[in-house]
């Protein structure tokens, strides 16, 4: 493409520098001329196309991919245009964090999780077309910059949450997020990002808290209509799991697991026939294969609810074993969850010291000698040990 061009130009040059001391054909000169001006205009085309190259590699650096928006690059390029003006407008930065993509993603596949994505983003964009610019800072996290009248924000965060909700069978996509005022609370792009995302994960962590209560709430309450004596079973197995939890050292994010695993172990039982679950003998084979499903069905039931996702894992394992005989997955030692297994040992705990249809109620001396008995081949037997901690502190309390 370089040498060609070149190779013309200087033949043609010398053509004309000879012929201008010396008689040459017409017809020469006038080739010779005309394959400059081939190389002119082959020139001014690679210009224009060098030109319009660069300007794409220029866009494409500050655009994403999948959605079209403005990059995590062009967004701090815009912020700090923004801290560094003086107009009279003033700014406001808002980060937002996709909840229930990663399920989404999970349930219905990537290429569905992409085109999710970029259908928000237009909307995304849409929403704030009149007032700023819409970014993708990577993943399922969007951000937008207004520029809004001093003290004036008004509805327009508001119409970008909006746009970021997503509903249909079986998902449901909303957005937590984080609003920073520039120039009133971050004079600077650095403070206004730390300021957003600290207000964003903020209100995460309380979404999804919120929405896990008010989840295990509606399903324990079901529980409790349909067989009361379940209910005010898991409500004895959450406050003793939860006891044990603290003193195996949990943090809270994990006890709220445990305590929310022993609320809902038994609710797959709902789908179980009364006089399965309330016979005085013992149950014969077939019955005893409805009542191994109740920890899958639980499973199920559990999942309707993204905010419980992790529960549900662990209400499915709360009759594994430690010596791997137990169900539905003949999980061993460490790979059952360890919601699970604390909930196993105050489940079986709680079970022995009430009256059943099929046995009378144990003292709890006698509960704490089988746990301890069992240890190591039905239960973990660290959670063992934690609980007999627990129970000696039961124990002691009233003459503390």
């Amino acid at each position: 493409m370089l040498l060609m061009p070149v190779a013309f130009a200087v033949v043609s040059l010398g053509v004309l520098f000879y012929g201008s001391g010396h008689h040459i054909e017409l017809t020469a000169r006038v080739l010779a001329g005309a394959a400059l001006g081939v190389v002119f205009v082959r020139m001014a085309m690679s210009f224009r196309e060098n030109a319009s190259m660069l300007t794409v590699s220029r866009s494409e650096a500050l655009t994403d991919a999948l959605t079209g928006l403005g990059n995590r690059r062009l967004l701090n390029r815009d912020l700090d245009a923004l801290c560094r003006s003086e107009h009279s407008l003033a700014g406001v930065l808002a980060l937002f964090d996709l909840d229930g993509f990663k399920l989404y993603n999970d349930t219905f596949g990537h290429p569905a999780g992409d085109a999710l994505l970029a259908r928000l983003g237009g909307n995304l964009q849409e929403s704030v077309i009149d007032r700023g610019r819409a970014y993708r800072m990577g993943g399922d996290e969007f951000c937008v910059l207004l520029q809004t009248p001093k003290g004036g924000v008004g509805d327009a965060v508001q119409r970008a949450v909006a746009a970021l909700i997503e509903i249909g069978d079986g998902f449901a996509i909303r957005s937590s997020y984080g609003v920073a005022q520039i120039p009133a609370e971050a004079a600077d792009p650095e403070a206004a990002l730390r300021l957003a995302d600290q207000r964003m994960y903020d209100c995460k962590g309380g979404a999804r808290t919120s929405a896990k209560r008010q989840s295990r709430d509606v399903l324990t309450q079901a529980l409790r209509e349909q067989a009361p004596e379940l209910g005010d079973h898991t409500q004895g197995v959450r406050e003793l799991a939860e006891a044990v939890a603290r003193r195996l050292g949990l943090d809270d994010s994990e006890t709220e697991l445990v305590g929310n695993t022993a609320a809902l172990h038994d609710i797959g039982k709902m789908a179980i026939p009364r006089s399965i679950i309330e016979k005085a003998g013992p149950l014969d084979e077939e019955e005893w294969a409805f009542m191994r499903r109740h920890t899958i069905i639980g499973e199920r039931i559990v999942c309707a609810a993204p905010a419980l996702a992790d529960v549900a894992i662990a209400v499915r394992a709360t009759h594994e074993r430690w010596d791997a005989s137990g169900y539905p997955d003949r999980l061993a030692g460490p790979r059952i969850p360890l919601a699970a297994r604390v909930v196993a040992v105050c489940d079986a705990f709680d079970s022995m010291i009430s009256d059943r249809p099929y046995a009378a109620a144990r003292s709890t001396n006698d509960a704490v000698t089988e746990l301890k008995r069992c240890s190591g081949s039905q239960f973990d037997p660290a959670v063992v040990e934690a609980f007999e901690q627990v129970f000696a502190d039961r124990l002691a309390a009233p003459h503390g």
